[in-house]
């Protein structure tokens, strides 16, 4: 019999115009003979502006679902509209310019070129961007901006990750979505990385999604969604954002 999962209830904000709207989507790996599911039949809408910390062990399906909002990755049923047009049914080019145009990543590792400076690593995004802010604009958003001339080896963990953030945000997304960036930091340097990201949010307006296993920091977000077994099973808003110095883990 299959197993049935409480239907968690939406927090809504209904003041907010939608960016997402996820549509009972699912997604099957297959691997040989063996279907493996990781995500069962999700319902989600995220509206401009917010601020959501997607929480949920691994395996729970929260990068699968990131994947798939960001045009990473394609549902097995159900689709996924922007802003109204769905991109579940788009091409691989039509994906790659949706990316490019709409959507910003933070992975856990930085992923900068190291061969080339901090500012040159941002260049690489605002060169094909069609209206992205100055590099040093970014660099400034993210506290760094007397490192522009430095290279990814001449930075920190934390510095090279603000300097990917720099990066996503350069080209003026839309969304930003964060899969655990601050997965390989420490307590002390991972706290200047959510404020950088708070700050974006904050500053810009760019509706962002943080996804992590460490409900520490559910308290910064306006709405904490929790993931368990490819389901949606909490999703709540928080009445007051806690200030990044009130967090610990």
């Amino acid at each position: 019999m299959r197993r049935q999962t409480p239907k968690a209830k939406s927090a809504k904000r209904p003041e907010a115009a939608a960016v997402f709207r996820a549509e009972q989507i699912a997604k099957i790996y297959q691997m040989g003979e063996v279907s493996v599911p990781a995500l069962e039949a999700v319902n989600l809408t995220l509206y401009e502006g917010e601020f959501v910390v997607l929480l949920g062990a691994s395996g729970s399906g929260k990068s699968t679902l990131l994947n798939i909002l960001g045009g990473l990755d394609t549902p097995t049923r159900g689709r996924v509209l922007f802003r109204d047009k769905d991109i579940s049914t788009m091409t691989e080019d039509e994906l790659t310019q949706f990316r490019r145009q709409h959507i910003g990543f933070v992975f856990q590792f930085y992923n900068l070129i190291p061969s080339l400076t901090a500012g040159e690593n941002i260049a690489l995004v605002t060169d094909i961007a069609r209206n992205p802010m100055p590099p040093i604009e970014a660099m400034r958003l993210v506290g760094l901006a007397e490192r522009m001339g430095h290279f990814p080896a001449q930075l920190s963990g934390g510095e090279q990750q603000r300097v990917a953030i720099a990066r996503a945000i350069a080209k003026k997304p839309d969304v930003l979505l964060c899969d655990e960036p601050t997965g390989a930091l420490d307590f002390k340097t991972g706290r200047v990385v959510l404020e950088a990201i708070s700050n974006v949010n904050l500053s810009l307006g760019t509706t962002t999604v943080v996804i992590t296993h460490n409900a520490s920091i559910a308290g910064m977000a306006d709405r904490v969604i929790e993931m368990r077994d490819g389901n949606i099973v909490t999703d709540r808003r928080n009445r007051k954002r806690q200030s990044i110095a009130e967090l610990s883990w």
